[in-house]
């Protein structure tokens, strides 16, 4: 611990138990097990001492940021060796912006609230977007890749990464922090970490994507009796002449829980349908005639049959409730009870089978809970958890939704889809990477594991089944 405080200070190497607490639980309040210490370094120096130091004292690295990950990944296992929590929240400074090159190039413990702030002071948008970005690190984001309600229109973290710097277990610094679009000079190694939950490397920096501002944009929440016509309708949104930047899909229940649950929250329209869906079309010219383009293609929505009701946004008070409306859904369900959850993702046209097949799953052996559905139709990524029927113990319902979560997985890989989409794998979903993904690509990725990192001790327990407890 002396060798720790002596790179960072005393006063940011934290030992009381109050202190490590908080890094020793994950966001659900389901695991619990705290870190020998916490270390705070300021610098991609510090961080890098303080790889060297564990690596010369033999202790597992778990990295630590705004842990708002619903997986596990920045919580510690149990094991041998004692772990360390590298927290990167001293490292928050944003280095560059650049509105020629449309970069911007930030530490890894600046919160994407931040890095979008950022953005916009330099008239640019960086457009990753998601509930928890108030708090969640842009290195978190990078370790596991995340989405978001825009994914749609820009793609994951991974698709707007240029260049990464990464400490390396050894306490080496991996720089490739070039911001330039094209780089043909071999392995494109940043997509090695990104995605990679901190087990191959510490991420300490970025050079991340800008886009044109959105200065131009019209919302609508709409009602639709199936996802079926859901789909219709955003094959229709595709086409009708805007940038479709989010397409939401959102059962009954969700919403009605938020409107109920929280307050400021009131029904955009009567809540009649099974399913509703938030749209938002945006476009870089101010003048765009966006409140057309969307009135004239909801109108023929509805003569179609696609939708049955509809409420435009008609000022950024109301879009923005819309938003956080949609965002707060897993606030609401807590709130009502436990649940268990899953985070899957299956072809766009293959969404409402799986719907289907799910809620027949739930019927057949969880008839007394109730499925809540709700997420980004645009990319097919749908959130379906199982709500517990009134006030039950957590544990209790755990034990009876016993098997929800794999049986949920296999349908979604059964349609071609992934079993995690945008939270990762961390340590609650360790046993459905053992059984569905491919052994050869397990072996590929075990393989990069013992190059970088042999000694296991980059944050182990995770993402990777079957490597023995370090």
């Amino acid at each position: 611990m002396d060798a720790f405080a002596r790179i960072v200070g005393p006063q940011h190497c934290l030992t009381a138990a109050a202190d490590i607490a908080p890094y020793g639980e994950d966001w659900r309040g389901v695991l619990h097990n705290p870190p020998a210490l916490v270390v705070r370094p300021a610098s991609t120096a510090q961080v890098a001492a303080i790889m060297a130091q564990a690596a010369v004292q033999g202790l597992r690295v778990v990295p630590a940021g705004g842990r708002t990950g619903l997986a596990g990944g920045s919580v510690p296992v149990a094991g041998n060796a004692p772990s360390i929590s590298v927290s990167l929240e001293r490292l928050n400074r944003i280095r560059a912006v650049d509105g020629v090159d449309m970069s911007i190039t930030v530490e890894a413990g600046c919160i994407v609230e931040q890095v979008q702030n950022a953005a916009s002071q330099a008239d640019r948008l960086f457009p990753l977007s998601f509930g928890a970005q108030g708090s969640a690190h842009v290195g978190g984001a990078i370790s596991t890749n995340a989405g978001g309600i825009r994914a749609l229109r820009y793609g994951t973290m991974r698709d707007l990464v240029l260049g990464l710097e990464v400490v390396l277990p050894d306490g080496r610094v991996l720089d490739d922090m070039r911001a330039v679009r094209k780089d043909n000079t071999g392995y494109a190694l940043r997509h090695l970490f990104i995605g990679a939950e901190g087990t191959l490397g510490l991420v300490t920096a970025a050079a991340l994507k800008l886009f044109p501002p959105m200065r131009a944009r019209q919302t609508a929440f709409v009602a639709v009796q199936t996802p079926h016509a859901a789909l219709a309708l955003l094959g229709r949104m595709r086409d009708c002449g805007a940038d479709l930047v989010a397409f939401e899909l959102c059962g009954r229940r969700p919403i009605a829980l938020t409107i109920q649950n929280l307050p400021g929250f009131r029904a955009p329209v009567p809540l009649t349908t099974p399913w509703y869906c938030i749209i938002e079309i945006a476009a870089a010219h101010a003048g765009a005639p966006l409140r057309a383009i969307i009135e004239d293609s909801l109108a023929a929505a509805l003569e179609a049959g696609e939708c049955v009701d509809a409420m435009l946004a008609d000022s950024e008070e109301s879009r923005a409730m819309l938003w956080r409306m949609r965002e707060s859904t897993p606030d609401a369900q807590r709130r009502e009870g436990p649940s268990a959850n899953t985070d899957t993702c299956v072809p766009v046209s293959a969404v409402p089978g799986f719907l289907d097949d799910v809620a027949g799953l739930c019927a057949a052996r969880w008839p007394e809970g109730h499925m809540m559905a709700i997420g980004h139709l645009g990319d097919g990524n749908i959130h379906i958890s199982l709500q517990a029927p009134g006030v039950v113990p957590a544990v209790e319902w755990a034990a009876r939704a016993t098997g929800f979560d794999d049986a949920v997985a296999d349908l979604a890989v059964a349609a071609g889809g992934s079993f995690s989409a945008e939270h990762g794998i961390g340590q609650s979903k360790l046993r459905q990477m053992a059984r569905l993904k491919n052994p050869v690509a397990l072996e590929v990725m075990r393989a990069i594991k013992g190059v970088l990192d042999p000694g296991g001790r980059m944050n182990p327990g995770k993402v990777l089944p079957g490597l023995a407890a370090y």
